[in-house]
């Protein structure tokens, strides 16, 4: 009833084969994007380090990540957010493109964006390109905008960068 004959038909060896051929070439395609996948995770951004309250650090710090400072530091301060706790003292230059200030500043501020809360206590010279300051905030120091705060360059001089010539 359901024998046919073989000949006219290709055998299974053939299907099987091809099926398994076929398989073996969707493999490696189907396991590279999971192989891309593994690469994206790490492109998520990390949480910020947290320098505790207990903490005290003598010496410069650098990242291109966040800091969360609760604790005292005694040196530079460079990172791409920088968050100053409502107990931390900082003695030093601080440099980010974010800096949001609770806590107590004796140094210059540079950054893109900063925010001096109602509890932030700074001594020195803020420059910034766009800056917050709360009711209740002290702040004893000039304030200085410029279209890029980042530059050292400049800072250091004491004087405005020179207007770029166009053309």
């Amino acid at each position: 009833m359901f024998s046919k004959s073989r000949i006219n038909e290709p055998g299974p060896g053939k299907d099987t084969e091809t099926a398994k051929g076929s398989e073996a070439a969707k493999q490696p395609t189907s396991s590279a994007p999971a192989m891309d996948r593994p690469a994206s995770p790490p492109k998520a951004k990390p949480p910020a380090s947290v320098l505790s309250s207990d903490l005290t650090i003598t010496g410069n710090i650098k990242t291109s990540g966040d800091i969360q400072v609760e604790g005292t530091i005694e040196g530079d301060i460079r990172a791409h957010l920088l968050t100053i706790g409502e107990n931390a003292t900082i003695r030093g230059e601080c440099v980010a493109d974010d800096v949001v200030v609770n806590g107590r500043i004796v140094g210059r501020v540079r950054g893109l964006k900063v925010r001096l809360t109602s509890t932030a206590k700074v001594e020195g010279d803020i420059i910034h390109k766009t800056i917050a300051i709360e009711s209740g905030a002290h702040f004893e120091g000039s304030v200085q905008r410029q279209d890029d705060p980042l530059s050292s360059s400049s800072q250091r001089s004491g004087k405005a960068p020179a207007p770029a010539p166009e053309g």
